[in-house]
């Protein structure tokens, strides 16, 4: 048949009508939101998810992550064991039915999980489907059964392969590297903070994670054991170990409203952030929802309701705002919702309308006790609020200027802006540079047509330690904000930030390659992670990697990021003379566009947050006061750091 012919031959046969797993295979970023890296670490939280099931439902407290040599991942539950017997509808194992049938399994029993995490009652079929090899080992009612499967596909029936006096399952599976667009490279930071955060939402259950790809000074696989005997508290602990603590301790609350379990631990510090980290069934809700308007709320009605009848606020001259009673407020809420609903583009966002009701309810409950038992803390907590709305105030005025200054309120670019010619945002990136002489090099190697440069002066404002209305005051934020196009608050919303007038959608921060440029760096990081938050999320900033060496021996020339790189050059070159760059300064236009400016050549890491709670912890330990914990975290990663001598 010609191809004009199959062109009109457009009949009922044309559409494609694809199964669960073959769309699952065809379409995998609607199953685990992309084929990156993120992808690629989903899929061990979706096994990981159903043993945590099994712990919700008081069957499980044993929980092993394997990431083996060949970069499978498996993982172990003590729970009862996936079922194994025929299912009556389908005719082959109910473990099949699981591993293969898009929406089969427990969860969707009520009688089986009350409540269930994972992504949304997919996981572990999705996980299957993506696997070039995925091999399932059952122990239940004194037999081991095992099965085996490729792409989604049973290599043969469910079968008994011994006895044993356990219970529990064990899935080991390979990622089809087919499917990823990223090599199959599992991070242990990542899954190991993942673990940390599913054992403190699970007090009591034990969670372990072994990297059999590497091995410690004694000759040991390198491995982590975390258990929780204090849940949510000890998590609020973990990550406020690095701040000065308002209150004599953390203000744990548990209760249950309209039949939904509400957990919450709190506590006030010395800080000027306000960092909420809430969860439903386990899954971290980063856009929030309406558990997290529900905690608000409650927690605002009850400690203005407290503060004015102490008497305390009669002094202040203007109203407290409910951003006062969250300044230096570090919260976790969970919430255990039978049915969730998600919304938003990343389906984290909570949208069950009846559960802000109740966890409203419950924190004005059991805050209001906690207040009436607590005088001295509940006391404290005023004068933080009144604070905060006296520095709120103050900084209403500091982001006024802000806002006077924007490009888009008509008060000009800042005049050390070398603007690009483009307007269209997505074409366009603007590189933060340290200081005027690099500044001067880059504008003159940049491309003028989408690259924007804007030098930065000496080291910028820590923010983790100043009150909000220094940083509006700051001379070099207002410059960011005023390049950028971006506004700060509403009338509904003093802190909102408007990012839909962004005027480059690639932020690249550039500084040296030595201790002072790692220094700058986590300062601007800093500042958009507590400041520009959503930019962060949307993935809009990066960190340039200029070189550190550049290998000469007679007409060739080759530039080193590190020092494997420059050994590795000069073993190729048979030895040659070698620069070392210890700032931008120190190249001409043309080397900085060709290493580190020109899209084609260069090297750049685009900042993502894959934990907030992870992020949250680790800038406050970096930028905050605390130094014990700082110089821990450098000696644990000095392998990563740069040392000038």
């Amino acid at each position: 048949m010609s191809e004009d012919k199959k062109k009109q031959n457009y009949s009922a046969d044309s559409i494609q009508a694809l199964e669960g797993m073959e769309h699952v295979r065809m379409r995998p970023s609607m199953y685990i939101g992309d084929v990156g890296v993120r992808g690629l670490h989903h899929l061990v939280y979706e096994v990981v998810d159903n043993s945590i099931d099994e712990a919700m439902a008081g069957y499980c407290d044993v929980i092993s992550v394997i990431i083996n040599e060949d970069n499978s991942i498996s993982v172990k539950d003590n729970g009862r064991g996936i079922p194994v017997g025929i299912h009556k509808k389908e005719g082959v194992s109910a473990l099949e039915v699981v591993m293969t049938k898009i929406g089969a399994g427990g969860k969707f029993d009520k009688d089986s999980y009350k409540v269930s995490g994972g992504l949304h009652g997919v996981g572990v079929s999705v996980v299957n489907a993506l696997s070039i090899h995925l091999k399932a080992t059952i122990y239940r009612e004194g037999k081991v059964w095992e099965q085996e499967y490729s792409q989604g596909k049973a290599l043969y029936p469910a079968k008994v392969v011994g006895e044993t006096n356990e219970n529990g399952t064990i899935v080991t599976f390979k990622a089809d590297d087919g499917i990823f667009q990223t090599e199959i490279d599992y991070n242990y930071d990542t899954l190991s903070m993942r673990m940390r955060e599913l054992s403190f939402l699970n007090q009591g259950v034990t969670i372990s994670i072994t990297d059999k790809r590497r091995k410690d000074d004694e000759g040991n696989f390198i491995e982590e054991v975390f258990l929780s005997t204090e849940g949510l508290t000890e998590f609020v602990k973990y990550l406020d170990a690095s701040r000065e603590q308002l209150t004599s301790e953390v203000i744990a609350m548990e209760g249950e409203k309209n039949g939904i379990p509400v957990e919450v631990a709190m506590v006030y510090n010395t800080s000027y952030a306000e960092n909420l980290h809430s969860y439903v069934n386990n899954i971290n809700t980063h856009e929030g929802g309406t558990h997290l308007s529900g905690f608000r709320r409650g927690l605002t009605h009850t400690l203005k309701k407290y503060a004015e009848g102490s008497g305390l606020l009669k002094n202040l001259k203007f109203d407290i705002a409910g951003d006062d009673f969250r300044e230096g407020l570090t919260a976790i809420i969970s919430v255990k919702v039978a049915e969730p609903q998600f919304e938003g583009q990343t389906k984290t966002k909570l949208g069950n309308r009846e559960v802000s009701a109740a966890v409203s309810q419950a924190v004005s409950e059991m805050l209001t006790d906690y207040l009436e038992e607590h005088p001295d803390d509940a006391k404290i907590i005023v004068q933080k609020v009144i604070l905060a709305a006296q520095a709120r105030h103050a900084a209403s005025k500091a982001r006024e200027m802000v806002q006077r200054k924007t490009v888009m309120s008509g008060g000009g670019l800042p005049g050390k802006l070398a603007d690009c010619s483009w307007t269209e945002p997505e074409k366009c990136e603007i590189f933060l540079v340290e200081g005027d002489s690099a500044g001067g090099t880059a504008k003159q190697g940049r491309d003028r047509n989408y690259q924007a440069i804007l030098p930065l002066r000496g080291k910028i404002l820590n923010v983790e330690k100043a009150m909000q209305h220094k940083v509006f005051e700051n001379e070099e934020i207002r410059s960011m904000y005023t390049a950028l196009g971006v506004t700060v608050g509403t009338e509904e919303d003093p802190r909102a930030l408007n990012i839909s007038k962004l005027r480059y959608h690639k932020i690249v921060i550039m500084c040296d390659a030595d201790v002072d440029g790692s220094h700058i760096e986590t300062l601007i990081l800093t500042f958009f992670f507590r400041y520009m938050r959503e930019l962060v999320e949307n993935g809009n900033i990066y960190v340039a990697a200029p070189p550190l060496y550049l290998v000469k021996k007679g007409k060739n020339r080759e530039y080193a990021w590190n020092d494997e790189d420059r050994d590795a050059i000069m073993k190729k070159f048979g030895g040659g003379t070698i620069q070392r760059y210890k700032g931008l300064g120190e190249m001409n236009a043309e080397q900085l566009w060709d290493t580190t400016m020109n899209p084609e050549e260069r090297t750049m890491y685009q900042i993502t947050i894959d934990n907030a709670a992870e992020a949250d912890r680790v800038f406050s330990m970096l930028m905050g006061d605390e130094v014990p914990p700082r110089r821990k975290f450098i000696e644990d990663n000095a392998t990563y750091a740069n040392i000038d001598i």
